[in-house]
């Protein structure tokens, strides 16, 4: 289980990450095909990172009261999240020139980052530190019998 302050530091991680992968992206694309490729990347990376903005600001704007209240907040910021993702996309295409490997190569890039943050918030924690896991309490151990 993670923590609300925990997930939000996550969330605004996760963005980071995604920023991040665009740049590196962006420099892989101009040092392999020149500035096209490089500036399409940098949108298409852009876009994703946007979009995982857009959503964390959604879904960790406000405090919840209930469980229901944190669910319907994460609706929320998966719709946002899709509607920038559409619409920054139909901007990409009618008002730029970009090259479409490069712009959703770099995209797919930010969705990478956001699958291994989530991937590494939910491994347990004792083996990814090398730490042994918490022992299970004494009530919560089961024994078989013959």
């Amino acid at each position: 289980m993670i923590d609300l302050p925990h997930a939000r530091r996550l969330a605004f991680s996760v963005v980071l990450g995604q920023a991040t992968a665009t740049v590196m992206s962006g420099g892989l694309a101009w040092a392999i095909s020149g500035r096209l490729a490089a500036f399409s990347a940098l949108a298409g990376g852009g876009i994703g990172t946007a979009a995982g903005l857009a959503m964390a600001l959604v879904a960790f704007g406000r405090r919840a009261v209930d469980g229901r209240g944190a669910l319907w907040a994460f609706y929320r910021g998966e719709a946002y999240k899709l509607l920038v993702v559409i619409g920054l996309f139909v901007a990409a295409f009618k008002l730029m020139k970009v090259a479409p490997l490069a712009m959703f190569a770099a995209f797919a890039a930010t969705f990478f980052v956001y699958w291994i943050a989530f991937a590494a918030a939910l491994w347990p924690h004792g083996r990814a530190r090398g730490r042994k896991p918490a022992e299970p309490a004494a009530d919560a151990t089961h024994t078989m019998r013959d």
